[in-house]
């Protein structure tokens, strides 16, 4: 993917001041906040589309995220032409409800770059609360709308936000019997999709590195399984190792410099840790139980996991070496899949019971369990980097007699609300979401 080169720059108006309008995100369900995102002002032909398309990207961010409730433009009163001028009527926009007002401009420089402008005000005490700009290359104005948006994300909720952010997933077609899947990748919002892989070889399990520009994935073909990691910016695809014993796809530490994964081993399945430099696994379990799906918490002192060390399928967190094994379920059923939170706060998994899949999220102490979303087959939790919302598939028997099937994406806020599904070509599973792009 080609990479933006853009300058940030304050515009630092007498207007501007701390203003505070704040959404809570400590509730179950948030009401969304009504934000009315003007059409930008063009000062050339050539950017005209542009100032169009960016507001309808950023509206569409944050509609998305269910705490923003763009207004309908048919509904506003000033035209962008005077407000670029003159600023804001803010009566006017009160009237029709507005309580956070987003305006800009495209601009042309002289060596023929753009430069978006945007400013976000306060309706109610007139206010700008932030105003920024960029300089790009036209090509990548999606890429300016999406971090527009996680400024004004972050500028209303007070958390990061994650619009400027991909996801990784493995895109599936054909019958059960001869099933492709190719590994592919695409905005969090679905647009700039592209194939990684020709489908030749089986891929599963796609990971990002938190910190380069590399995604980790399994790949099944007549070599037999192989890890690769895969370069974004150069398109190369290199052999991580060949671990045929492999139980479950590998995942980064939090520097990216180490890959932690299960391995069987003379019948007993372990779990392992490489560095990426070395290329030598280096054994975490000794337990004669099945220990596997391991993933490191943020800061990578922890690590959690799946055993039937107890018995049943359930998931514990150990110190880093090994050490300090503690159970964290203990509710019906079979838990999977264990997936810790950027944020440090959540780990989210798969939970098996009576015939259902669950996702769900408890707290490393393994108190405040709650379950999220349900289905027939619902699996593989992945975090957005802000620790606000999970992305995961969901799996339906269709056809003649259930006899094929249909995986679909989703995405839902950490409370359970604004489930959505996120249209991809094919059908789609594993997927994977991105740090945001540096």
């Amino acid at each position: 993917m080609k990479k933006i080169l853009f300058a940030l720059l304050l515009l630092l108006l007498p207007q501007t001041a701390n203003a505070e309008i704040t959404l809570d995100l400590k509730r179950g369900v948030v009401e969304p906040m009504p934000i009315a995102i003007s059409t930008f002002h063009a000062t050339s032909p050539q950017h005209r589309d542009f100032a169009t398309q960016i507001p309808g990207v950023i509206s569409a961010n944050l509609e998305s995220s269910g705490l923003f409730k763009p207004l309908n433009p048919r509904a506003f009163v000033q035209d962008v032409n005077s407000m670029q001028i003159a600023g804001p009527r803010f009566g006017e926009w009160r009237a029709i409800g507005t309580q956070a007002l987003v305006s800009g401009s495209v601009t042309t420089t002289a060596d023929g770059r753009a430069r978006v402008e945007f400013r976000l005000w306060d309706v109610f005490s007139e206010k700008q609360l932030i105003g920024m700009a960029y300089m790009t290359t036209p090509e990548n104005w999606r890429r300016i709308a999406h971090i527009i948006s996680d400024e004004i994300y972050k500028r209303l909720t007070g958390e990061d936000g994650y619009f400027d952010t991909r996801i990784v997933y493995v895109a599936e077609s054909g019958p059960p019997q001869a099933r492709v899947k190719r590994l592919a990748i695409m905005d969090q919002d679905g647009a700039n999709h592209k194939y990684l892989t020709d489908g030749r070889d089986l891929v599963l399990t796609p990971r990002f590195s938190p910190s380069r520009q590399q995604i980790t994935y399994m790949s099944y073909g007549r070599r037999g399984p192989r890890v690769y990691l895969y370069d974004i910016n150069t398109g190369r695809h290199e052999e991580l190792g060949n671990f045929p014993n492999m139980t479950f796809a590998p995942r980064f530490s939090p520097d990216g410099n180490k890959v932690i994964m299960s391995m069987a081993t003379n019948g007993n399945t372990d779990i392992y840790e490489m560095s990426l430099r070395t290329r030598q696994p280096q054994r975490i379990t000794t337990n004669s139980s099945i220990d596997t799906a391991p993933s490191y918490s943020p800061d990578g002192k922890q690590i959690a996991f799946e055993s039937d060390r107890g018995g049943t399928q359930q998931l514990y967190t150990m110190n880093a070496d090994g050490s300090n094994v503690q159970r964290i379920t203990f509710g019906q059923g079979r838990y999977a899949n264990p997936v810790w939170s950027p944020r440090g706060d959540l780990i989210a998994f798969t939970r098996m019971y009576k015939g259902k899949f669950y996702i769900g999220v408890i707290r490393p102490d393994g108190k405040g369990e709650r379950l999220i979303t349900n289905a027939y087959h619902v699996e593989g939790p992945s975090w957005s980097p802000n620790g606000r919302v999970l992305t995961y598939f969901k799996e339906r028997p269709v056809g003649p007699g259930g006899t094929q099937r249909q995986a679909k994406i989703y995405t839902v806020d950490i409370t359970g609300y604004n489930e959505r599904w996120l249209r991809t070509p094919q059908d789609g599973s594993d997927p994977a979401w991105s740090p945001i792009n540096p």
